[in-house]
């Protein structure tokens, strides 16, 4: 279930930089590489991208979400089995995630980001997944860093926009090709022929919304 109140305050935790946290829930991967594995998602507040088809627009003002020190947000994953942690949003790098990635992979954990690129690259991660937006362009520097390239498919001419960003990732990066949820009857058969066409690509499904879990 997720959980979306604050949690209480440490006196040895009084030092952490807190971050606005939309909610924190442990659940399934739902999309992308990492699709179908156990994961800790923390989504933090704050978005500018602007996306008109985003399903989390609550997430865009970061006033409207309670701060969590780090060290706390550490102690709530810890009581779950999870190896993995993936930080969204919201665009997650509107903050500084130095201090949060580093504690959470000094308890052995697992730090993944998902992120539309727009803002200097900050955290240490072990996946990298970028999903660039039309709305507000990627830094150039961030995309040859990224693990995993995912374009969201609104359109036709999305394609033709995907094959320019995947020019500008590394040659391992996992390219994948995910209908926009809304869209999906109508764009899920066209990127399956494309994929056909261009096998490099995969298909991203949000499968946590089939299933009906966070």
């Amino acid at each position: 279930m997720k959980d979306t109140a604050p949690i209480a305050a440490n006196d040895n935790l009084k030092n952490t930089v807190p971050l606005p946290v939309m909610e924190h829930f442990y659940t399934l991967q739902g999309e992308g590489f990492h699709q179908g594995k156990a994961a800790y998602f923390i989504r933090l507040g704050g978005c500018d991208v602007g996306c008109t088809w985003c399903d989390v627009k609550d997430s865009w003002d970061k006033d409207k979400h309670p701060k969590y020190p780090i060290g706390l947000l550490a102690a709530e994953v810890k009581k779950t089995p999870a190896r993995m942690v993936v930080i969204t949003g919201g665009e997650p790098l509107i903050h500084d995630l130095d201090d949060l990635t580093q504690l959470l992979q000094s308890k052995g954990l697992q730090t993944n980001i998902e992120t539309s690129g727009a803002y200097p690259l900050s955290g240490t991660w072990d996946w990298i997944c970028v999903s660039p937006k039309k709305f507000k362009a990627p830094l150039p520097d961030i995309l040859p860093r990224a693990n995993e390239l995912k374009i969201i498919v609104y359109n036709r001419s999305d394609f033709a926009w995907a094959e320019q960003y995947a020019k500008a990732v590394s040659a391992s990066c996992k390219l994948f090709l995910q209908p926009e949820w809304d869209r999906s009857a109508e764009m899920t058969p066209l990127i399956i022929d494309y994929i056909k066409s261009h096998p490099q690509w995969e298909l991203s499904l949000q499968i946590h919304k089939y299933i009906n879990v966070p």
